[in-house]
């Protein structure tokens, strides 16, 4: 196990850190809240629109486009002005296209406006990621991401009470673009308080955690990473593989897990639908617990943790026997197993592959999970479609099994 012994934090921080961490706090959630929207009123917004159901995933597919390529672009925009203005700069891109999307009355508007909102969401979170995992404690990685999926679960409530009040489903994304517009002016007034970077401790354990006394920004840049540079770095194969492995997982278990257990365990679909929510619940309180632990336990403990307890999940849910309670009992520990690694994976890359790197790596690690979660979800349904859903646990377990090795090999590398 790899354990670490830190420097005490101070119990109260300094005033301007402790301001810049809860905005980026607020942005973590803001992040979440646009990401569920589409979903959530879809059902309406394709009658509006006077579109087929289907059509869904043209927006998303342009937006995933966006991201990807917003993803690698990353480290040469962050390097040249910084991680605060391109956070500022991504968030309002994200807010400009919420308030599009509200403001859409036919469905190429809808496919307009992606493309800010694609560009924007793939630029500030590899830029955000980066600049947490570079500045402050592996604790505060997994309650921030803790966060965004507390954005992503209040979001379908916009949409719904805002349905319910009789009001157009334009007006929830007027609300979160207007909630978007103020964290921008925010980010933007905060954009002195970026330089303010905090040491970094290398720890025994090979993680890294970050101990409360500021230091001056640095006074020269480092130079750009070129994008197959950083690829033949040793071990980015690997990261990049897993990557790709969990959140391919995470998307599938999302959105598949309810057909599933109707189609394949005879659950009603009202519990499905309810257990397959617990999931990503799952997901957002594992995150809160999990960074508790963080700090002692270290980032390579809780991958391997968390790919371990998510593939047990994945074998309670295949298992024939104990009826389908135990197998929706499973749904919920692989959530939980779940939680932790994607906030390790991207906090630990600064440790294994330098500071100087990680920024253009966390930027490739982003594309590849947006491919990972794109590509995934429909590959599960065309397999389902020619050998049926029973396969669904079969698919997250080859998926499970692909992470560990990979995150394995990277640990041993």
């Amino acid at each position: 196990m790899w354990l670490a012994t830190q420097p005490p934090f101070p119990q109260k921080d300094p005033p301007m850190y402790a301001l810049l961490l809860a905005i980026i706090y607020i942005a973590f959630i803001s992040l979440g809240l646009p990401d569920s929207l589409i979903g959530a009123g879809w059902p309406v917004m394709q009658r509006d629109l006077d579109v087929p159901i289907a059509f869904m995933g043209f927006v998303t597919v342009i937006i995933a486009g966006g991201t990807i390529v917003s993803s690698l672009a990353s480290e040469r925009l962050t390097r040249r002005w910084g991680a605060g203005l391109v956070t500022a700069v991504s968030v309002g891109m994200t807010a400009a296209a919420m308030l599009g999307f509200a403001s859409s009355g036919s469905f190429w508007m809808l496919c307009l406006w992606a493309i800010p909102y694609g560009l924007g969401a793939g630029a500030v979170d590899a830029a955000l990621n980066n600049y947490v995992a570079l500045h402050f404690a592996a604790r505060h990685m997994n309650w921030l991401h803790a966060c965004w999926g507390l954005g992503a679960s209040i979001s379908p409530f916009i949409m719904s009470s805002t349905l319910s009040a009789g009001m157009p489903w334009n007006s929830a994304y007027l609300i979160v673009g207007i909630i978007q517009a103020v964290l921008t002016f925010a980010l933007f007034a905060s954009l002195p308080l970026w330089g303010r970077n905090r040491t970094t401790v290398p720890l025994a354990s090979g993680d890294s955690s970050q101990a409360d006394a500021p230091e001056p920004a640095p006074a020269h840049k480092t130079p750009h990473v070129p994008l197959m540079t950083a690829l033949r770095i040793p071990g980015v194969p690997y990261v990049l593989t897993a990557f790709f492995a969990y959140c391919a997982f995470e998307a599938t278990a999302i959105l598949w897990a309810s057909t599933y257990f109707v189609t394949d365990r005879g659950v009603e679909p009202s519990l499905a639908a309810a257990f397959a929510a617990m999931y990503v619940l799952g997901i957002t309180v594992g995150r809160f617990l999990a960074g508790f632990v963080a700090d002692r336990v270290g980032d390579r403990m809780l991958i391997r943790g968390g790919f371990i307890m998510a593939g047990v999940g994945v074998v309670m849910i295949a298992l024939p026997f104990g009826g389908s309670a135990f197998a929706l009992v499973g749904l919920v520990i692989a959530g939980l197993g779940s939680a932790p690694i994607y906030p390790a994976i991207i906090h630990s890359t600064p440790t294994n592959f330098g500071r100087e790197n990680s920024q253009a790596i966390i930027g490739i690690q982003m594309a590849s999970a947006y491919v990972g979660s794109t590509l995934a979800p429909p590959t599960f349904g065309f397999l389902a479609e020619v050998t049926g859903t029973w396969i669904f646990p079969l698919f997250l377990g080859v998926l499970v099994v692909l992470g560990l090795v990979m995150s394995e090999r990277l640990a041993r590398r």
